[in-house]
């Protein structure tokens, strides 16, 4: 079953950690990490906090050892099993840096399972930090009580994208020309979301994405939605019609 985030919130630090977690385990912290629970939170020896790593689910940890540089949580016992990650991707084109990590963020949030940055001709980004990327992620699932995080991929051109997908898997083309409703329209399944850049799809890419396998053209409504606008607006359309908000 999906995680359901406790309310209100519990007040204990949340911290990502590389660490394979388990009863017992130990984990050493680096100097950023350290830093952040022993200057930033205040931590102190015996203090308690929630780690995750990923794939193990949620733990209750606290602090065995603190220094000024280092730190070792000793992990006392599961709060919470690993969630069950709706299978659904989103393929977006990189819009400027500010915005960009806004919609990492968001995506993560509402509970995206892999990102996946495409390259189209009117893409105005050319350049693009996944390890900047990565930590909005697990930033942002820090935040939000994911115990998964979502995995980004290198940048890949349109074409490359279409011609190596898997087809098995609904793509859903954000077609600013028309389509399917998006609420009426979204099937559970594995499913991937494609937006375009800003300025939209050429014609001659909305066409190619179209006569591409498994595609289904889907509507966002009759507003002029910015990139990323349209990007979390259709991730909420699929979680609530598709995914685990049903």
């Amino acid at each position: 079953m999906p995680a359901n985030p406790a309310w209100p919130p519990r007040s204990l630090p949340r911290l990502f950690v590389e660490t394979p977690l388990g009863p017992g385990a130990q984990v050493e912290l680096g100097a950023a990490q350290a830093n952040y629970l022993g200057n930033v939170m205040r931590l102190q020896e015996g203090s308690r906090l929630l780690l995750f790593d990923g794939s193990s689910g949620e733990w209750l940890a606290e602090v065995a050892e603190a220094g000024r540089k280092r730190m070792t949580l000793s992990v006392v016992e599961p709060t919470r099993a690993q969630e069950s990650v709706p299978d659904l991707w989103l393929a977006f084109a990189p819009v400027k840096k500010g915005r960009v990590d806004w919609l990492i963020e968001k995506a993560v949030e509402l509970g995206v399972a892999r990102l996946l940055p495409v390259v189209t001709q009117r893409t105005i980004v050319d350049r693009l930090n996944l390890d900047r990327m990565r930590a909005h992620i697990i930033e942002a699932a820090e935040q939000c009580g994911r115990t998964a995080l979502a995995a980004i991929d290198e940048p890949v051109k349109l074409d490359t994208l279409l011609k190596s997908r898997d087809t098995s898997r609904m793509l859903y083309f954000a077609d600013e020309t028309g389509g399917m409703p998006a609420a009426r329209t979204f099937e559970s399944g594995s499913a991937m979301i494609l937006i375009g850049p800003e300025g939209g799809f050429t014609p001659d890419e909305a066409e190619m994405v179209r006569a591409a396998a498994n595609v289904r053209p889907i509507s966002l409504g009759p507003r002029i939605l910015r990139a990323e606008t349209a990007a979390l607006a259709a991730v909420a359309a699929w979680m609530s019609s598709a995914g685990d908000w049903r």
